[in-house]
């Protein structure tokens, strides 16, 4: 059985159908693009999946628990953790005040501590940053604290909304070697991401958006020398 298994996903904003019944699966250990341009319905389906949002039809389920009608935060707390696009970490706290946030729903102090250091090692930046406070940091390190944050959840699946998005190339390929170690470490990841070169190379499987509907998906590696892919997103 898929870690998250997804099925007629349809999300309506009014008369706008954004998803128009999307399918789609997860396995344990894998890293899954969602590659689309913008409009595609790619946030929403990560709002979706996380309950941020509404579903108007179609069931989610995640670690064969029913989660289509769940509220966001029963979400979190079974492992299922969003890192939203734009990063969103709280400007007037402190780096270890947002990592500690993240932490909320847990009473494991000694795991709450092991992951701190997990963030840490992983972050060395947010480590010689622990209190400032998260305005003061540059936009690669905001995305990095926002990546700690989630981490801090404990999460078995970690969506990823555009980590890339605004940053310097030499930045990108840390966050995308960061993306790497932490799915190496045991941590299934849901990508959604503008660069989809970047996204491909480093992903199992993806997913291609058009207007609210999946046109194609397979192993990474043949989506990126897939000539219909290549000229709609890998810029020829």
């Amino acid at each position: 059985m898929s870690m998250l298994e997804v099925k007629g996903l349809e999300v309506s904003y009014g008369a706008i159908k954004a998803l128009g019944g999307i399918s789609f699966s997860v396995e344990q250990g894998e890293i899954i693009s969602l590659i689309g341009s913008n409009g595609a319905g790619k946030t929403t389906t990560l709002h979706s999946l996380s309950g941020i949002i509404k579903k108007s039809s179609g069931s989610v389920v995640f670690d064969g628990q029913d989660i289509t009608s769940m509220g966001a935060d029963k979400i979190v707390r079974l492992g299922l953790v969003q890192v939203p696009e734009g990063r969103r970490v709280f400007a007037n706290m402190s780096v270890r005040e947002n990592l500690e946030l993240g932490a909320f729903t847990r009473k494991d102090k000694a795991g709450i501590r092991k992951d701190m250091e997990r963030v840490f090692t992983l972050f060395p930046r947010l480590k010689e940053r622990e209190k400032q406070f998260a305005a003061t940091l540059s936009g690669g390190e905001q995305q990095m604290l926002a990546m700690g944050r989630a981490l801090m959840a404990g999460p078995s699946l970690l969506l990823l909304d555009e980590p890339s998005m605004g940053l310097a190339p030499i930045l990108v390929d840390e966050i995308f070697r960061i993306i790497m170690e932490i799915n190496k470490e045991g941590t299934t990841v849901l990508l959604v991401e503008q660069n989809a070169y970047k996204a491909l190379s480093i992903s199992n499987r993806a997913y291609i958006l058009e207007t609210g509907l999946i046109t194609k998906d397979g192993i990474a590696q043949d989506l990126i020398t897939d000539e219909a892919v290549k000229s709609a997103y890998l810029g020829g």
